[in-house]
């Protein structure tokens, strides 16, 4: 396992971050079909992903309603995972009560909700805290406000983004940058082969400013795992049967599958190993978010780390998941070949 430091902050992850969607799931709402590892398998699993060399875990507290946060808890009190061993993110935004102020990014929130992550975490302090989407409620000044605060009072020791356009990312780093207060560390973004977004504006900001990309479902909410073909879903209890998230173009998808199957085959390596070295192996990418609902899952994504895609495998993906041209995009490339003659 290699590690890498997230942006100019001296900190270092693994190349692959854990995922802990997977955890709890008990009369959670739509969280019922994802998590579903109870204490003894969440103990289980945690112990798998620590002996790999993962050193970095990621869970939000709406992972079914707070329960994935406390099963990793208390996985890791069971464990006696010393603190210092592993970086520990979560996320604050969404709702967990059916009550005023209980969602949302303001000061009243974030404060109440990390004081709650913490209890469920059995934890001091959080390594990570992940603004989990946008609030057009509170006024960006605001949000980055509180967080340099929550920052400040030692319950958290880094900030980082998920789900925010790329202007607003970078207008909440310069508030930051002239007040004197704590800015972004990272993004958490959907990236995937088949769904390459992300490439048209953050991964560029994210360059310019530093910051570190942790891609969210390199798999594509599993599709990409090798289950889904255009003859059928292989095995009944694919995520994609009970929860098609996050929407993809299917038809580029199967497309991407008979690829990396003939890539994977000449390195006897699955198709979900080569989606995850793909993502793995792009520019600015940190940590890849990865989940498991069984340790031999855990063990086959671990493996991908040991691939390494050539040039030629780069270019052949490229060629099925081309990433549309995009205005200003296209008139800047243009005008950069007429001055550049």
């Amino acid at each position: 396992m290699k590690y890498n430091y997230v942006g100019n902050t001296g900190l270092m992850v693994s190349e692959l971050c854990f995922g802990t969607m997977t955890f709890g799931g008990q009369d959670a709402g739509m969280w019922t079909n994802i998590g579903q590892l109870q204490q003894k398998e969440v103990n289980n699993m945690l112990e798998a992903v620590i002996d790999s060399g993962i050193n970095f875990i990621d869970t939000a507290d709406v992972y079914s309603f707070g329960q994935a946060e406390r099963l990793l808890g208390q996985g890791l009190k069971d464990l006696q995972v010393q603190r210092d061993e592993l970086v520990i993110a979560t996320k604050v935004l969404g709702k967990m009560k059916e009550k005023p102020n209980n969602s949302g990014l303001s000061r009243y929130h974030i404060f109440n909700a990390v004081g709650d992550s913490l209890k469920r975490l059995q934890l001091d302090h959080i390594d990570i805290l992940y603004v989990h989407g946008v609030d057009f409620k509170t006024s960006l000044e605001e949000i980055v406000r509180s967080l340099n605060d929550v920052v400040e009072s030692g319950k958290v020791r880094h900030i980082a983004i998920c789900n925010w356009p790329a202007w607003m990312v970078a207008k909440a780093q310069a508030i930051a940058h002239y007040n004197g207060w704590h800015k972004f560390i990272g993004l958490e973004y959907f990236y995937s082969a088949v769904t390459r977004d992300i490439e048209h504006e953050l991964v560029p900001m994210a360059k310019d400013h530093d910051l570190a990309i942790f891609p969210w479902s390199p798999l594509a909410g599993g599709f990409l795992s090798g289950k889904n073909t255009r003859q059928g879903t292989a095995e009944k209890d694919s995520r994609r049967t009970n929860f098609d998230f996050p929407p993809i173009d299917k038809n580029k998808a199967y497309d991407l599958v008979d690829v990396m199957k003939t890539i994977g085959d000449h390195y006897q390596a699955t198709v979900a190993q080569v989606a995850l070295a793909w993502v793995r192996q792009q520019p600015g990418v940190t940590s890849t978010i990865i989940g498991a609902k069984n340790i031999e899952q855990l063990q086959f994504n671990v493996r991908s780390t040991d691939l390494c895609l050539s040039t030629t495998d780069l270019l052949k993906i490229d060629e099925v998941s081309p990433l549309p041209k995009q205005y200003p995009g296209w008139m800047i490339e243009n005008q950069d070949k007429e001055s550049s003659r």
